[in-house]
């Protein structure tokens, strides 16, 4: 199947996207990333080593030929701070995208909805690629489409919480009302089911980190979240049967001969 996620003209085989936090090494880190098929990586920018390239980085356990980086303002609590973050990132020629983060709460690492909207502004107009991490919110995800985002990534739960898709009214309103750019959730996830709901709901894609990265066997459960997220596109894309209160034979009478 032919089927492509395509974020601001670039085409990625894989609808899953992983990160690089949180394994127990960077062998680990590489060979989960392998299992996932992914080919897209979220790199934080403050855990890369800028300064002294011959020190060991994650960055050497990353085959740059067949993944494509992701920089991001995880840890950053301002508008201001994610600015200069991502800025430094492009700078190191990490990559002109970015996925944007701005946290508005340290216990629940929420989005600040209003720095979010500022940065992607600011971000957009200096020619960056801005993918944004935003809350399960219509009105915020439609502000940050007409502020220029290459995407929506909207939670499924807090992050590295593991609760799964919580909102699924609310990603179901946002599937239907963003169309203009890829719908990406992002959080929460913890198991395979939860990327498989989300993809059955319409996602373009899922990113993940700590349920991988997390799992007694980070390797094992990418292969999971890959197999979860492909069948779960080919189940959107097939369309669901109708919900029904009552049951419907699967064997008909009509037809039969008695």
């Amino acid at each position: 199947m032919n089927d492509q996620l395509v974020i601001a003209g670039r085409a990625f085989r894989s609808r899953l996207i992983v990160g690089t936090g949180k394994y127990r090494s960077f062998q680990e880190m590489a060979r989960a990333h392998a299992a996932s098929g992914a080919d897209m990586v979220t790199v934080a920018v403050r855990r890369v080593n800028l300064s002294d390239r011959s020190k060991e980085s994650l960055l050497d356990y990353i085959d740059r030929d067949k993944i494509f980086i992701l920089p991001n303002t995880a840890g950053c609590y301002s508008a201001d701070e994610a600015v200069r973050t991502a800025r430094l990132g492009r700078e190191a020629g990490l990559s002109e995208w970015v996925k944007l983060e701005v946290i508005g709460d340290e216990q629940t690492l929420f989005p600040d909805t209003e720095g979010l909207i500022s940065a992607t502004k600011t971000l957009v107009k200096e020619g960056f690629l801005v993918l944004p991490y935003t809350n399960d919110d219509l009105v915020a995800a439609r502000k940050l489409v007409d502020a220029g985002a290459a995407a929506v990534m909207p939670l499924g739960a807090p992050i590295g919480s593991g609760m799964g898709i919580q909102n699924l009214a609310n990603l179901r309103i946002l599937r239907e009302r963003i169309t203009e750019v890829p719908l990406i959730v992002d959080a929460g996830v913890g198991i395979a089911s939860d990327a498989a709901i989300a993809m059955e709901l319409g996602a373009d894609g899922v990113l993940m980190n700590t349920a991988i990265a997390g799992a007694q066997d980070a390797v094992l459960m990418a292969e999971a979240m890959r197999s979860a997220v492909e069948a779960g596109r080919k189940a959107f894309l097939a369309g669901r049967i109708e919900k029904k209160l009552y049951a419907t034979a699967s064997s008909p009478l009509s037809g039969v001969v008695r």
